[in-house]
């Protein structure tokens, strides 16, 4: 099929709510590595990496293989029989997995994860009231949209009571107009006063994202997690990690993107880059946590056979290419390159993010989001060859999230391209 048939199907056959990035939707034929080839042929730099879900790049032949070599040797069997895969790949998280994370539930997406987690939450304390953060994300579901901070995403309303929203660590856009480190860390701090305030005194649990994905790669300084953590326990809550965006090795050095942090988990969830394009999505908790979970559950295609060897394989390439060093390395060569644009363009407001994680706020004078600047700089990047990501409640941040193994040449091509983009778009 051509890029019209593609489309004109597309638009017939497809919910219209599935949003596309560009003006033209852009169909891809195939991918190698670090790239992407259209239908019409043309070649394109990914650097969004699927939504950061192609950790190791597009078709890694190792992983590609363990696929395959299941695919022909047993597809299916559901959580009703164990299955070797599902039973070794529980216990590698146990190995990789910060704190005394120990016990797996696999399900088929974040979204799914997060429901896990919440439900597990709210037996194991016996309290019903969760805190969330603004501008986060959670997924598609009736209580993972209420659970996000973004109005854009949460189709319908929110449906379910007992959720509560907690301010971020947004510094670039403070919402108490201080200054780090200056502010007193006064957005961890009102926690508990939303806690007294609005809930019973008694909360299930905060979720949160370490960096925030949708958000717009919200990083939040070193102190934020420590004292919120600290606060909701103090209050009976666990703390739930959305590691979706931000697990295996994205953010360097380090497994997960909380272990940046120094917080231990109560639970963490799992999602996007653990499979490398596989669908997959798990639940890690604590022995005491996930022993409370009582009562019959199964999941029908979670830690099935093909996922479960997709994810062992993409987690032994990371291992055995030392990709989380990588990400550190090449991340912070990328950072740099990103700082030099923001120098030299005042269309680049914040760059901000963690190893193979970097967001870009592009704004107009006094804060202003350019939001249709972001749309003219998609389209020069895509004339160029290079793939990005957007994100933010408005709009107007450019998400960078290559697959882990690129080199500084693929970071020199794709700020190039940026440079070219700025250019074109500041005349």
């Amino acid at each position: 099929m051509n890029v019209q048939e593609i489309l004109k199907k597309q638009e017939q056959y497809v919910f219209p709510s599935m949003i596309t990035y560009y003006e033209e939707p852009l169909p891809f034929e195939r991918g190698e590595g670090r790239y992407l080839y259209g239908v019409d042929g043309e070649r394109y730099l990914d650097f969004f990496a699927g939504i950061l879900v192609v950790s190791v790049g597009h078709c890694h032949p190792q992983v590609t293989e363990r696929i395959c070599q299941q695919v022909r040797t047993l597809q299916h069997t559901s959580t009703l029989y164990p299955h070797a895969n599902m039973v070794n790949l529980a216990e590698k998280f146990a190995q990789i997995a910060p704190g005394k994370l120990q016990k797996s539930f696999f399900t088929n997406s974040g979204t799914e994860a997060n429901e896990m987690a919440i439900m597990l939450a709210k037996v194991y304390t016996d309290a019903q009231e969760v805190i969330a953060l603004r501008h986060g994300y959670s997924g598609r579901s009736a209580l993972s949209m209420a659970l996000t901070g973004h109005a854009n995403w949460r189709i319908g309303g929110t449906q379910i009571l007992g959720i509560k929203h907690a301010h971020n660590g947004y510094c670039y856009r403070c919402p108490f107009n201080r200054e780090y480190p200056d502010c007193d860390l006064e957005c961890a701090y009102d926690v508990e006063e939303l806690i007294r305030t609005t809930t019973s005194g008694r909360v299930a649990a905060l979720i949160a994202e370490p960096i925030q994905g949708v958000g717009g790669f919200i990083t939040p300084p070193p102190e934020y997690f420590p004292i919120v953590v600290d606060i909701v326990r103090q209050y009976g809550g666990i703390f739930i990690c959305d590691e979706v965006q931000t697990g295996f090795g994205r953010t360097g050095e380090k497994w997960f993107g909380i272990e940046h942090w120094g917080v231990e988990p109560d639970i963490i969830t799992c999602a996007k880059g653990i499979a490398n394009g596989a669908p997959m999505g798990a639940t890690v908790a604590t022995a005491e946590v996930a022993d409370s979970f009582g009562g019959l559950t199964i999941a029908t295609f979670g830690g099935n056979p093909v996922s479960c060897a997709a994810a062992l394989a993409t987690i032994e390439v990371i291992e055995e290419e030392n990709l989380a060093s990588n990400a550190q390395v090449v991340g912070s060569y990328l950072r740099g390159k990103l700082e030099e644009l923001k120098e030299k363009y005042p269309l680049v407001g914040d760059v901000r993010g963690m190893g193979l994680m970097q967001g870009v706020e592009l704004v107009r004078e006094e804060k202003e989001p350019a939001r249709q600047e972001i749309l003219q700089v998609f389209e020069a990047t895509r004339r160029r060859g290079l793939l990005i990501g957007k994100g933010g409640l408005y709009g107007n941040v450019i998400r960078i999230a290559p697959p882990l193994n690129i080199a500084q040449a693929d970071v020199d091509e794709a700020v190039r391209i940026l440079d070219e983009a700025f250019a074109e778009v500041s005349r």
